[in-house]
């Protein structure tokens, strides 16, 4: 748990810091920096996504991973978690608490790094990819909360659940994980966060946190691709 801790805690600082730069920080600074951010996150997603070896692969775990989340409707669960932690921990009425929960919250989580850092930590005891994710998410906390304000920093939560739940999954889930696997999660991931960046830029919303599941679809596919 050492390294999902210490992602934890990097979150938590950075968002803390951020706190402290939003207070002085004009609103079109804030502004600047949610754009920058968002064209950022855009390149990042697709430097992951163009890694893929099969495009059909991103294509079906998105289109089936999108249903399931539909189904389970992720990003209102998400969002209704959002606004019962405003309502405990923010009195200042803030309407894009629950926005800024789950944009902290997908970002931090999205990606191969919290997968790959969590089975190299369980199955290895290198923990050194969750410390390089620490840092990462860390300036990304600041950035997030001198935009959105506190509420990202309880994507820290998240993070908690998710990799915690991967650390206690991770020798069941671990043989069928392959680096092709891996690369083509990531791909997926990557996807989801150019939609993040899409819906920070505000062209247009998309629930991404309802796509969340496809990330995990890839293993199941090369599984059962690898039957025929």
């Amino acid at each position: 748990m050492l390294g999902t801790i210490v992602n934890v805690g990097a979150i938590i600082a950075g968002g803390f810091i951020g706190l402290l730069l939003k207070n002085g920080m004009p609103e079109r600074f804030r502004q600047g920096i949610m754009h920058a951010l968002a064209l950022s996150l855009m390149v990042i997603g697709l430097m992951s996504a163009i890694k893929t070896t099969d495009a059909i692969i991103v294509l079906i775990c998105l289109v089936v991973g999108t249903i399931i989340g539909e189904a389970i409707n992720i990003d209102k669960r998400l969002e209704q978690f959002g606004d019962k932690v405003k309502n405990r921990f923010s009195k200042d009425g803030d309407s894009k608490f629950a926005e800024g929960f789950i944009t902290g919250s997908l970002v931090y989580c999205v990606g191969a790094m919290a997968i790959v850092g969590t089975l190299n930590s369980v199955m290895l005891g290198d923990n050194s990819v969750l410390y390089t994710k620490a840092v990462l998410d860390c300036i990304l906390a600041l950035l997030f909360t001198s935009v959105y304000g506190v509420s990202t920093i309880f994507g820290a939560i998240t993070v908690l659940v998710y990799q915690g739940t991967l650390l206690l999954l991770a020798g069941v889930i671990a043989p069928f994980i392959s680096t092709t696997a891996i690369i083509e999660m990531s791909a997926v991931g990557g996807v989801l966060i150019v939609g993040v960046g899409i819906s920070i830029m505000e062209i247009k919303h998309i629930k991404v946190a309802n796509m969340l599941p496809a990330i995990f679809l890839p293993p199941v596919y090369l599984l059962i691709a690898s039957l025929f």
